[in-house]
Order: C-alpha cells, then structure tokens, then sequence
C-alpha cells in the first residue's frame, strides 16, 4: 500500500482550514490541521513525515503571518514544499521563499491540487 503525502494546512479561520483539509483529502492526500503559525511550528518539530506546508498569510492571532512561517519552513526544514495563499494580499515574488508558490484566494482548487501533485513528484 502506497503511503499519502501527508500536507500541513495553516489557516486561523476555522472553515477555510475545513475546506482546505478537504481539498487536500478528496484528492487522496493525508491532511494535518493547525490554526496558527505556532501551533504549525510545534507540529513540524514533533513529526518528520510533512511532505508539503500550505498556508494562509494572514493570520493576526499568531506570532508569525503566513509568509514568515514559510520562511522559517524553508530555512528548518528545507525539503518541504511550500504553497501560500492570500484573499488580501499579494507578495511580491522577492518576499517568497525560494521554491514556494502563491494563490490569490479564492483559487481554482484543481490548479492547486495540480501543483501540490507537481511540487511533491519533484521532491
């Protein structure tokens, strides 16, 4: 039996992690759920198998926004593939970490669960 990669869903909003936690699943990927930046951090230093972060930049009830998670995603834990999203902001190219991607929300999810499947083969 083939092992799903498993993806980190970060968003502070409740529903918008539901719904991102069901994209991922329906497309037959293994979803862990947290609702900050903090609470991802203590996720990602407790498990080795997150293959693949997926978070929202806006998040004003953690310590770190979604662009600020990803950077230290890229620095600690390099091989993890980075997806971030945002329905108020666009950062510039400069401001993400090298290999990371970026969707304005709302996004189509077929294209992001078409790259989820890209970043992960290449890793």
């Amino acid at each position: 039996m083939e092992l799903k990669a498993v993806i980190l869903i970060v968003d502070d909003e409740p529903l918008l992690r539901m719904a991102g936690t069901a994209m991922v699943e329906d497309a037959g990927f293994e979803a862990v759920e947290a609702g900050s930046a903090d609470e991802a951090i203590q996720i990602l230093e407790g498990r080795d198998d997150i293959r693949l972060l997926f978070t929202d930049i806006d998040m004003p009830q953690s310590s770190h926004n979604g662009l600020r998670l990803a950077a230290a995603v890229r620095e600690r834990w390099p091989p993890i593939a980075i997806i971030i999203v945002s329905g108020h902001q666009a950062p510039l190219h400069e401001d993400l970490p090298d290999g990371s991607v970026f969707y304005a929300k709302p996004y189509p999810e077929s294209i992001v669960i078409a790259q989820m499947r890209s970043m992960l083969q290449a890793a």
